[in-house]
């Protein structure tokens, strides 16, 4: 599929141009929003708690005012949840959550009225919108050119999960070349028949095949009923070339454990009781939710990441909420920090 990002430089990062795309962040609107001048203090994201019994608040945070909404409303009904408690939980993980997002156009999901009610997906950024909130032009095979919102700062993450996205889908490349991303991933997922053992199980079988080709591998429990296991890649390749390798690599896992793992896109012929390797989320415009992401379940589970000794002890995806995340990361750390780091990035090309 064709694409090509278009928009203006930030004033600190200029980027070049590829042969396929160019890309860069600035929003919509000249200049970025002021600090609030009516004498309150900007807060920063230590100690920030967003106001209980109220309806509605602007507060001032790091990128800018923003203003909350319906913050009564019952989000998560089986937990008694709000919309208030779901902004405080990406609030409270915001300093390890943000750096994950950063640069990186973002697909909305948006739940208005709750996991209970009905979604929608959105694309384009909605106007109006706070002239702080950058966007990321990308356009689309049919020549449509579609402003993705980014989420560079505590202002916007609390911005668009005020519009009721629950859990936060980001692109994996970045907006200065979104043809040539900087994750290979694969999103483990239970057939039907599959049990959440088999799918602990295909992890381990999926990272022993990474290590014994030397690529670094990382695991997140998805929140909803599978594993994520991500490799950080140096970009180069492009998404095609990304896509061709993770589908090469699931094939082969399904010919060497075709009684556990499947590859098969056709949901009609998936065999039942396999695990699926799904390569086909590495294909461009695809995205999954991002680490740390809350997802629309009754028990407001987390898409956690985990360690491979806890893989190798077991599990569970209901072990993650919105009630425990924040209080694990602020002890053990972001065990996604590496993925962040361009030392830890594997040079695919290798591969190819």
């Amino acid at each position: 599929m064709k694409s090509k990002a278009k928009a203006k430089s930030a004033p600190k990062r200029k980027p070049a141009p590829t042969a396929r795309s160019k890309a860069a962040l600035a929003p919509r609107r000249a200049g970025l929003a002021s600090p609030s001048r009516s004498g309150q203090a900007i807060v920063q994201p230590t100690g920030l708690e967003i106001p209980r019994n109220v309806e509605n608040r602007t507060l001032s945070v790091d990128g800018g005012p923003v203003n909350l909404t319906n913050l009564n409303k019952i989000y998560f009904p089986e937990l008694g949840l709000t919309k208030r408690d779901l902004l405080q939980y990406y609030r409270d993980v915001s300093p390890w959550l943000l750096p994950h997002l950063h640069d990186r156009a973002m697909v909305m999901k948006r739940y208005p009225n709750g996991i209970n009610g009905e979604f929608f997906f959105m694309k384009r950024a909605p106007w109006p919108r706070p002239d702080s909130i950058p966007t990321c032009s990308i356009e689309h095979g049919s020549g449509n050119v579609i402003d993705f919102p980014v989420i560079q700062h505590l202002s916007a993450l609390l911005w668009v999960v005020n519009l009721g996205c629950i859990d936060l889908n980001p692109w994996y490349a970045r907006c200065d070349d979104v043809d040539r991303p900087d994750y290979l991933h694969f999103d483990l997922d239970p057939v039907v028949g599959a049990s959440f053992k088999g799918v602990l199980e295909t992890a381990l079988i999926v990272r022993e095949a990474l290590d014994s080709i030397k690529i670094t591998n990382y695991a997140k429990t998805t929140g909803s009923r599978g594993i994520h296991v991500y490799v950080a890649i140096k970009r180069g390749p492009t998404q095609r070339e990304v896509w061709s390798f993770a589908k090469a690599f699931a094939k082969e896992l399904e010919a060497r454990h075709p009684k556990i793992i499947t590859a098969e896109y056709r949901v009609a012929k998936r065999p039942r009781g396999r695990v699926l390797v799904d390569y086909n989320q590495n294909a461009w415009n695809r995205t999954l939710a991002s680490v740390y992401s809350v997802r629309p379940k009754p028990a407001a589970t987390v898409s956690t990441p985990v360690t491979w000794e806890e893989v190798e002890r077991g599990l569970r995806i209901e072990d993650f909420t919105v009630k425990n995340v924040p209080t694990r990361v602020r002890k053990i750390g972001d065990l996604w920090k590496p993925l962040l780091e361009e030392k830890n990035r594997v040079d695919l090309k290798a591969f190819l």
